[in-house]
Parts: C-alpha cells; structure tokens; sequence
C-alpha cells in the first residue's frame, strides 16, 4: 500500500495546528501559509479587568457622519450594533498583540475561491483557532479572525 507523503501532512497538520505543533516540511507540502499580525493599538491593562470597557468601542467611539444622519437616536444605535467590540477585539481577542497567523489563507475570513478556509493565531503559547466556510449564498465562520479579534456569523438566503 502506498500513502502520499502530503496526505499524511496533512493528516499530521489537523492533529497538530490547533495544538501549535510546527511541521515546517508538512506546512509548505499542505499550502499552509503564515503571516505577522502587527497591531498598533496600545490598550492598559488594567482596562481589560472593567465591565465598562467591555461594552465600548475604543476604535469607532462616535458614529461616522454616513452612519443614519437623519436618525435623531443614531448616537444609541451606533452603541446598540455592537456591543461588545472591546471584548471581542481587545479582552478575549488578539486585536492590540502583535502575533502570527498561519492557515491556508491567514490574511483572509473566507477562502477567496470559496469552501473552507482555517487558520491559528498563535500568542506566546497561547492558540487561538478560526474556521470558515462559504459556498454560494452560505456563509459561515467561528473563531479569532484576521486582526486577532473573536467573531462568529451565519448567513444564508
């Protein structure tokens, strides 16, 4: 019996990336690729313990001008449409670490040619999974994405 040395890399790599387990020869047979995630934002922590900071918005505190102009409560609203974008990007998230991502296509949410698409973000020991997929008017992904901050979405029409 013969066994292809890239489907066993790629067994190896599923076992192993979630885990962080560097298989450089496995990684190049497989396409994996990597990328240096910089992020400059600089957020103290001693804010990340706050309730407070959690339900904010350090990126996007005031509405852009397009964003409802004639809505008398668009200041509530813009709040209102998430909530939670310091947690996800700041306390769970990766958002303000510089850190690597690797993955089939590590720079990207969804595989550009459509299908899965799965990728770590690796902190100091620290791995952080994502995966997604989409096909036609599907679309799905769960995990820390692209610029380190922790997502979800399910669509379909």
């Amino acid at each position: 019996m013969h066994v292809k040395p890239r489907a066993v890399c790629l067994i190896m790599l599923r076992f192993t990336a979630f885990a962080g387990v560097a298989l450089a020869p496995c990684a190049e047979a497989a396409g994996i690729h990597h990328v240096n995630v910089t992020n400059t934002v600089h957020i103290a922590h001693g804010l990340k313990w706050s309730p407070r900071f959690w339900l904010g918005n350090q990126d996007d505190p005031v509405p852009p001008d397009d964003y409802r102009p004639r809505d008398r409560h668009r200041v509530q609203r813009w709040y209102f449409r998430n909530p939670t974008h310091n947690l996800t990007f700041y306390v769970i998230g990766l958002a303000d670490k510089t850190f690597r991502r690797a993955g089939r296509y590590p720079d990207e949410v969804f595989n550009p040619r459509g299908g899965w698409n799965w990728a770590v973000c690796k902190y100091k020991w620290v791995r952080l999974p994502f995966i997604s997929f989409q096909r036609k008017s599907f679309k799905f992904y769960l995990g820390w994405r692209e610029r380190g901050d922790f997502g979800g979405k399910l669509t379909f029409h």
